[in-house]
């Protein structure tokens, strides 16, 4: 073969295996006829084709698996001559095939070169030579062999006829290149070049797109008129179905590239994905309808996700709303419709579970065992919507975890702190980019039950901004008679909601919508006592803090001294978090000692604890006595719990000035003025010269300056102040009080009253002086608490001074002389 021989390749699928590509050389005149001379064996091993036929003239690479070709070709190829019998396949998934499986007439070629490939198959480049016919018996063994016939190529006498067919075929291949953008143009120019008019028929039919019998019709038919009109009429086809193909392409090119480009490019990622064993959008579709088929949902929403699942068939998987329909369906699925845990009805495990995780809260365990008996009598039962309110670290939020276990619920918490976002609670609406469910919903899909119990966190620390209010949002989730169909904007759904157990917790309530708190349930759960805190360090903080650490049970000991030190000393709480951070800081000092070897002593010392946790934080503050006129204790509620505060009041020589310090607030200010007045009113009773108030300034100081105070409940404790200054009169002592006061001499009720009396007892008080309308807060107090406690209540501010003031003045008395006003001359 001629190494200068121009050579065509085309991409067409010609294969025995797998695919490859077509080789053609244009042959010269010269050339063929001498190749039509070569003389044919009797014999020949046949080498079977699928889906593919080798005409005369033309080179093919091809690739063969089966065993029987591989070990054709290898022994052809290593004979003289290298000739093999080329053959169609009628059937290509006949894998052995017999002689009537094939065509009678074949190709005999030559190997020109064979390639062995990474998978165990082998690639031959192979030559059509002559046709021939099959005549013997086909023989199976090692390989297919046969005897055969050679047909002889009749001679093409060059006529008008001849060219005009040769120029027709020519010019139907040069318009179907033309009109197909994937034929590359050299293939114009190879076909120009033929100049042989049967060659020009095996060039074109071998390239051909037509099916398998057309062209093994065309290789068998011995007339070169006969194969001329074949050949014409299979390209009159061939370029009637690529022209109409082009003008349909041509029409819809301009308005569906991109879709066009979108659908060929999800083709491919379908195939991909199922060749990964990825899921296919038709899978995906499936998978949604069978989960669909197990849901426990009403008629309302399942007619809702069918019109959804219809109208995410619909859409292009390449688009992106694609993902943002099947993520919503996702949602819908995973939302627990009508899945409920079942409810623990025992009341005394029930009990037990709340007792060993916490001490105390009587009140809320009560309230609990109450809503479970009512459950267990009446099933359907509507869950309560409770607010946990009191100071920081008394338990609120883990009580909803044990509420949760001894109900046997699953639990969900939402931290409401810092949010003011409206969507946070509603969702957003799916129109938006990043759009998702609110978190009560988000919350609902992860515990997969529909009544867990729910704790709203901080539901007093929510904001407002121009994003909404989600107080305002949290009305419809907290009213049992709406939550049964709540909206949230990314479902679009109602959803029930009144299975859920709500349980909010919160500092203050002063900050909280009062709408949403006519909602809820209030508990209150106070401070915890000395003696309390003892108690739950011993079974729960420093046996949870041992486990942290790695230590063992007898590693240390804390004694009850050791902790009231701790609890005196180094922490300022109602609750127990500070207490516990400083049980950590033991346990990991022990826990140092230990990994180092040293000695210690398990039974931690009081002397040891200024070596462990440092000198003690802050000076608590105590009773310091009534030696001084116009000192008073009066007793202020804090976030962290009750305290004592000093009111202090001195007279100067000066023209009835008024000072007022110690970072208060307005409220508090309005209440020493209301104090004074009252005083200026009634001085006579109290045997005070009313000049006085004209001659003296009067200078009123709250310690603690840097912090700021306010509220009502001094009241009363500045009257006594101001009126054991003007009188310089002794303030009973151990005694504290609190109350608001009133123009009209009246001493109203305040808040706080368990917070305020345990920082009284703290602080060493034994007398307590109340609002009258207290008394039935004192009441609903554990008598333990009061123990050493006297408590007084009074209506008027007349009963305050009467019973706060003794007759003794103080050791050195501030002399209150008045001068005379000279008389004016007349």
């Amino acid at each position: 073969m001629n190494k200068e021989r121009d050579t065509l390749i085309f991409s067409n699928i010609l294969s025995d295996e797998a695919e490859t590509s077509d080789f053609i050389s244009l042959l010269s005149q010269e050339e063929e006829d001498q190749m039509n001379k070569e003389i044919m064996p009797e014999m020949l091993p046949i080498l079977p084709l699928r889906n593919t036929i080798l005409f005369p003239g033309v080179v093919m690479p091809i690739t063969v698996a089966r065993d029987k070709s591989i070990q054709l070709l290898k022994e052809a190829n290593k004979s003289k001559d290298k000739l093999v019998g080329v053959i169609a396949q009628k059937s290509s998934e006949i894998e052995e095939p017999l002689r009537e499986d094939l065509y009678e007439i074949g190709t005999m070629a030559t190997i020109l070169r064979m390639i062995k490939m990474p998978d165990g198959s082998t690639m031959a480049v192979i030559q059509g030579k002559r046709r021939f016919q099959l005549t013997g018996e086909l023989q199976t063994e090692p390989y297919l062999r046969s005897a055969i016939l050679p047909l002889q190529e009749p001679e093409v006498v060059e006529s008008e006829e001849t060219r005009a067919m040769s120029e027709s075929i020519k010019d139907y291949a040069q318009r179907i290149i033309n009109v197909s953008p994937h034929i590359p143009s050299e293939a114009a120019n190879a076909i120009k070049k033929i100049k042989s008019p049967t060659f020009l028929i095996n060039f074109v039919a071998s390239n051909l797109n037509a099916e398998l019998p057309v062209k093994q019709q065309i290789l068998e038919e011995i007339s070169y008129t006969g194969r001329a009109h074949k050949i014409l009429e299979a390209l009159k086809i061939d370029y009637q179905f690529t022209e109409l193909k082009a003008q349909i392409e041509s029409k819809v090119r301009g308005d569906l590239d991109k879709q066009q480009r979108d659908y060929f490019l999800n083709q491919q990622i379908k195939a991909i994905q199922e060749e990964l064993g990825g899921d296919s959008p038709e899978r995906d579709i499936e998978n949604l309808n069978k989960i669909a088929a197990s849901k426990k949902w009403d008629a309302k929403v399942s007619d809702a996700f069918g019109k959804e699942l219809e109208r995410l068939r619909r859409t292009n998987p390449m688009a992106p709303d694609y993902s943002i329909q099947l993520n919503y369906l996702q949602l819908l699925l995973d939302l627990p419709w009508g899945d409920y845990s079942k409810d623990n009805f025992d009341l005394k495990h029930a009990e037990k579970i709340l007792d060993e995780d916490h001490f105390g809260l009587e009140k809320v365990k009560q309230r609990i065992l109450e809503y479970l008996a009512v459950l267990k009598l009446k099933n359907n039962m509507k869950s309560p919507i409770l607010c946990l309110y009191g100071p920081p670290g008394v338990g609120k939020t883990s009580l909803g975890k044990s509420i949760a276990k001894a109900l046997g619920r699953k639990y969900a918490r939402v931290a409401l702190g810092g949010l003011s976002d409206e969507s946070e609670i509603r969702g957003h609406r799916r129109t938006y980019i990043g759009a998702m469910p609110g978190r009560v919903i988000q919350n609902l899909k992860k515990v997969k039950t529909n009544n867990p119990v729910f704790v709203l966190d901080e539901v007093d620390k929510m904001g407002m901004s121009f994003r909404g209010d989600p107080s305002s949002a949290l009305l419809e989730v907290l009213d049992p008679e709406q939550n049964g169909t709540f909206y949230d904007n990314y479902v679009e759904i109602e959803y029930d909601l009144s299975h859920v157990m709500f349980i909010a917790t919160a500092n203050s309530l002063d900050s909280i919508q009062p709408a949403l708190l006519d909602r809820m349930e209030i508990i209150e759960i106070n401070g915890y006592t000395l003696e309390e805190k003892v108690q739950i360090a011993k079974k729960y903080l420093i046996p949870k803090q041992k486990e942290n650490h790695g230590l063992k049970k007898a590693d240390f000991e804390l004694s009850d001294e050791v902790l009231a030190k701790i609890i005196d000393g180094y922490t300022r709480e109602s609750g127990v978090r500070g207490l516990e951070k400083q049980i950590a800081s033991v346990a990991r000092h022990i826990a140092r000692e230990k990994v180092m070897a040293k000695k210690y002593n398990k039974k931690i010392s009081l002397s040891q604890l200024v070596e462990v946790l440092g000198v003690e934080r802050g000076e608590k503050e105590m009773y310091q006595g009534n030696e001084v006129a116009g000192v008073v204790t009066g007793l202020a509620w804090t976030s962290v719990g009750g305290e004592i505060l000093f009111v202090e009041s001195i007279l100067s020589k000066g023209k009835g000035k008024l000072t007022l310090t110690g970072h208060l607030g307005e409220v508090m200010k309005e209440s020493a003025i209301t104090a004074l007045s009252y005083l200026k009113a009634n001085c006579q009773h109290l045997g005070i010269d009313a000049k006085v108030f004209d001659q003296y300034d009067l200078h009123i100081h709250v310690p603690a300056g840097a912090v700021p105070k306010d509220g009502p409940s001094a009241g009363v404790t500045m009257l006594t102040s101001l009126a054991s200054v003007f009188t310089q009169r002794k303030v009973k002592p151990h005694l504290a009080m609190t109350g608001e006061i009133t123009l009209r001499g009246k001493v109203l009720p305040i808040g706080g009253v368990k917070e305020k009396i345990l920082a009284a007892k703290r602080a060493g008080i034994t007398d307590i002086l109340l609002c009258e309308a207290n008394r039935k807060d004192v009441m609903e107090i554990k008598a333990d608490y009061l123990n050493e406690l006297n408590f007084h209540y009074v209506k008027d501010m007349n009963e305050v001074i009467e019973f706060a003031l003794l007759k003794e003045q103080v050791a050195k008395p501030l002399d209150l002389t008045v001068e005379l006003e000279p008389k004016k001359a007349s």
